[in-house]
C-alpha cells in the first residue's frame, strides 16, 4: 500500500512547518497558555496568579526549542506538564510491563478510556520516562472546538477521528483512518487507541469489534489476510487504572440522562471542561500495566478483542474503593482483606449529596472492574 503522507494532512498530527506555525500561534496567545497554568495551580489570590504567568513565561521560553512532535513531547508535555500533572493530582504513578516494549519495534496499543485526554498522555509520559519512541493517538473532531485547541492536540501526535459525517462519508473516512494507521505503524510509529468510541463511564472496559474491523478496512484493500493485518500491527493491550475519577457524578448523570430521555444534549464546551476537571482534581494513586502483544493467528474482529479484554481486565490495578464497593453492593464483607484500614464511611460521605439513581451508578461504576477481573 502505497502511502503519502499528504493524502492525510487533514487527520495527522502536525510535521514540518505545520509544527512552527502552530507554535506561532501559541505563542501569540498567552491568554491559552495561562487556561491551562490555571489547570495546574489551582486556588485564587495574587500568589497563584503570579505563579500562573510565570508558568506561561517559562512555556514561551520553551517553545522556541520546539520543532517537531517528540519536541513538543519532551519539551512540553511530558517533560514538563504531566510532571506537574502528577505531582498535584496523583499519590502515585505506577508503571508495570514497559521493559517488554522493544524501541526498534513500532505497536498499537489498546487501552481501556477512562479520562479524556490523560490515558494516553500517561501512556506517552511512561514511554517517555523509559526513552521508548512515543506515540500518536486518535482522538474524536467533537474535541476540537478551537484552532488553538486542534494545534494543542495535533502537536501531541494526534490523529483526528471525524464523527458528524454521513454513512457513505463516514465509511469513506474509516477507510482513510485505517490506511494511515496501518502505514504509520509499518513506518516504525506507535499509536494510542481506545477500545471504544467514548469514555467508559460505567466502568465496564469492553473493546468493541467495530474498531478491529476498521484497523482491516485499509489494508484488506492490497488483498492481505486479517490474521496477517493483526499480527502486523503487533496490539498490545494497556490497562490504566485511576484509583478516583474526578468525572465520574458527571459521567453517572450523563448516563443516566441518556437511559431517561434515549439521548444526552451536551452543552458547550462540556468536553472541554471535562477535560480540564480529569486534570486538576484528585485521582489518587493510578497505574497503567502494558499487557503481550498478540502474536496468536485471529480470525475474527471478536477474537481479537476478547483477549484485548482479557489483558486489559486481568492487568487492572484494583484499589481498595473498588473492593469495597463491589461488597457494599453485594451486602457482603467476602473481600474485606482488600480495602482493610480503607476508611468506608469517608467515601461513602462523598456521595451521600446525590440521588440515589446517581450514588449506586457511582458505586457500580468501582464495582464493575472487580466484577470483570472475576469474570461475572
Amino acid at each position: 500500500m502505497s502511502f503519502d503522507r499528504e493524502q492525510y494532512k487533514d487527520i495527522a498530527p502536525y510535521v514540518g512547518k505545520d509544527v512552527d506555525e502552530a507554535i506561532v500561534r501559541l505563542s501569540q496567545h498567552p491568554e491559552f497558555l495561562y487556561a491551562f497554568a490555571a489547570s495546574l495551580f489551582k486556588g485564587d489570590g495574587p500568589e497563584v496568579d503570579e505563579k500562573r504567568k510565570q508558568f506561561v513565561k517559562y512555556v514561551l521560553s520553551l517553545l522556541k526549542n520546539v520543532h517537531s512532535y517528540d519536541d513538543f513531547q519532551h519539551v512540553i508535555t511530558s517533560g514538563l506538564f504531566l510532571k506537574n500533572v502528577i505531582s498535584n493530582t496523583m499519590e502515585s504513578f505506577t508503571v508495570s510491563g514497559v521493559e517488554k516494549i522493544k524501541n526498534d519495534k513500532s505497536y498499537l496499543f489498546i487501552s481501556n478510556h477512562r479520562d479524556i485526554v490523560l490515558d494516553c498522555a500517561l501512556l506517552d509520559y511512561a514511554l517517555f520516562e523509559k526513552e521508548k519512541p512515543l506515540c500518536e493517538m486518535a482522538i474524536g473532531d467533537n474535541l476540537l472546538k478551537s484552532q488553538l485547541i486542534l494545534d494543542i492536540f495535533k502537536l501531541n501526535g494526534a490523529i483526528i477521528v471525524k464523527r458528524d459525517l454521513s454513512v457513505r462519508e463516514k465509511y469513506i473516512e474509516t477507510v482513510r483512518l485505517s490506511e494511515y494507521f496501518y502505514n504509520t505503524i509499518q513506518g516504525g510509529k506507535n499509536i494510542w487507541l481506545a477500545q471504544k468510541s467514548g469514555r467508559s463511564k460505567d466502568g465496564i472496559d469492553v473493546t468493541h469489534p467495530a474498531i478491529i474491523k476498521m484497523l482491516y478496512l485499509g489494508p484488506k484493500k492490497d488483498k492481505l489476510s486479517f490474521s496477517d493485518v493483526i499480527k502486523n500491527y503487533h496490539i498490545v493491550p494497556v490497562s490504566i487504572s485511576y484509583e478516583m475519577d474526578p468525572n465520574a457524578i458527571n459521567k453517572a448523570r450523563e448516563e443516566i440522562k441518556t437511559k431517561e430521555d434515549g439521548e444526552y444534549n451536551k452543552k458547550p464546551l462540556e468536553d472541554v471542561i471535562s477535560m480540564v476537571k480529569g486534570i486538576r482534581e484528585w485521582k489518587g494513586r493510578v497505574n497503567l500495566t502494558f499487557g503481550d502483544e498478540l502474536t496468536d493467528t485471529y480470525q475474527t474482529p471478536e477474537e481479537v478483542a476478547a483477549e484485548v479484554d482479557r489483558q486489559i481486565h486481568a492487568n487492572y490495578t484494583l484499589w481498595p474503593n473498588n473492593w469495597f464497593s463491589y461488597d457494599y453492593l453485594n451486602n457482603s464483607n467476602e473481600n474485606s482483606d482488600k480495602y482493610e484500614g480503607f476508611d468506608k464511611d469517608s467515601f461513602l460521605a462523598g456521595f451521600s449529596h446525590l440521588t440515589p439513581e446517581v450514588r449506586d451508578f457511582v458505586l457500580n461504576s468501582f464495582a464493575n472492574p472487580v466484577r470483570s477481573f472475576l469474570g461475572e
